[in-house]
């Protein structure tokens, strides 16, 4: 099982694409597998014959172990092509890479499978649906030829299903039998139904409740008039429909006005790393989208050198994409901070986790119609609050509180945002 992401520890295997018996040309797609942040598509670096299978469909496998082995036809010759079961892992010694050839004698003849990509490959027998979907689907109730597939290709698998199982609401209630008390708050059997975490819930949750045990987090909110900001949206999405370019979101604005704070306050753009502080030098934004599989964090790099249009587009491409799990690894590392919106949900006000290894993340919310004085006339201001969290062994509170001050400078005077 190779490393397909900076943070991956394990990875599930959702389908095997070859058989063993099968002949193996270099580039071809073994098999898929789902990582914490995307499904990858696993292909063979060298020519040869798949003669074991060293992990089942559905297994969860942790980074380095072999997962299946491929020589030059002679084990799977001897043994009858059999062997399709997985065996022992011990069974064949790990390797990340094709094993170089040795002057002094044979090379070996079988290698432990390890070459990947992130989705280019494609072959015209793949199936539509993984096993591991038809046997979810099968024991969930799920129409399987009702599911959009969101996997390579348009593959349906495990989250598809999981995701539809829920929306739909197949299964009726199930009628909740008084138990006995057993002095114990647990739930009784069939008063519950088991939901496999994907492996990005499983990932999330581990990542992030170290977050909150190793990281003291401490919480700034800043109510920001912007009204001038929808005012100045408006006008910028006139001019954009006169060129047939498309609209910007208030979001946009606001990315690109936290990526301008964050060029001039660098403090803020940073992490924490044992006895030392690591200032990076990009300004690259990671921008929370839920998806079926679980929250993932697409990463507009060097945003503070984009525009507002150019954030606009790439940030709707990356999310889209995202929610397909069809983001490439590289474009969901490296984020420097991170942005939650939950403004589109009516959440007025939230805190946030802070994402590892970043310092710091804003929760922003929904801009609501708040009454103001205006020297003696009440008046009606849209009011956005946000939210920022930040590593206080990182990040000191006047240090958070002068970015939040300079992004509201900015939102309330949007010009400055472009300029």
């Amino acid at each position: 099982m190779p490393r397909l992401s900076d943070t991956m520890e394990e990875g599930v295997i959702v389908s095997w694409l070859k058989q063993v018996g099968d002949p193996v040309e270099r580039g071809e797609i073994l098999a898929e597998i789902e990582t914490d942040k995307a499904l990858m598509e696993l292909e063979a670096y060298d020519n040869g014959v798949l003669e074991q299978i060293l992990a089942a469909e559905g297994a969860r496998v942790p980074i380095g172990t072999p997962i299946g082995l491929i020589g030059d036809g002679s084990a799977t010759a001897a043994t009858g092509v059999s062997g399709n079961a997985p065996v022992p892992a011990a069974a064949a010694p790990v390797e990340q890479a094709p094993a170089p050839r040795s002057s002094n004698g044979p090379e070996p003849s079988s290698r432990a499978v390890a070459a990947t990509t992130d989705g280019a490959h494609t072959t015209p027998e793949r199936k539509k649906t993984s096993p591991l979907a038809r046997k979810i689907a099968a024991e969930l109730g799920v129409d399987i030829s009702t599911v959009a597939g969101t996997g390579p290709g348009g593959r349906v698998v495990r989250q598809d299903i999981e995701s539809a199982h829920r929306a739909a609401e197949l299964d009726p209630p199930t009628e909740v039998v008084p138990a006995a008390s057993t002095g114990t708050s647990a739930a009784a059997p069939g008063e519950y139904e088991e939901i496999p975490l994907t492996t990005v819930q499983r990932v999330s949750a581990t990542r992030l409740t170290q977050s909150k045990q190793q990281a003291p987090h401490i919480y700034l909110t800043s109510a920001i008039d912007v009204t001038e900001l929808f005012d100045f949206r408006a006008q910028i999405n006139a001019t954009l429909a006169q060129t047939g370019a498309g609209k910007v979101s208030v979001n946009d604005l606001l990315v690109k006005a936290v990526a301008v704070t964050l060029r001039t306050n660098p403090a803020v753009n940073v992490s924490f790393a044992g006895d030392k502080l690591l200032r990076h030098r990009g300004v690259h934004l990671g921008i929370a989208v839920a998806t079926p599989a679980g929250l993932l964090v697409p990463v507009l790099r060097d945003a503070d050198r984009k525009s507002v249009s150019e954030i606009a587009v790439e940030s709707r491409d990356k999310a889209e994409r995202a929610r397909e799990r069809k983001l490439r690894t590289d474009e969901m590392n490296g984020g420097t901070f991170t942005i939650s919106n939950l403004g589109m949900f009516g959440i007025e006000h939230f805190t946030a986790v802070i994402n590892p290894p970043e310092a710091a993340i804003l929760a922003v919310g929904a801009a609501t119609d708040e009454l103001r004085l205006d020297d003696d006339r009440v008046v009606t201001r849209k009011i956005l609050r946000v939210t920022l969290s930040a590593d206080h062994r990182a990040i000191d509170g006047a240090v958070a509180a002068q970015f939040l001050q300079q992004l509201k400078g900015l939102l309330e005077h949007p010009l400055r945002i472009v300029t």
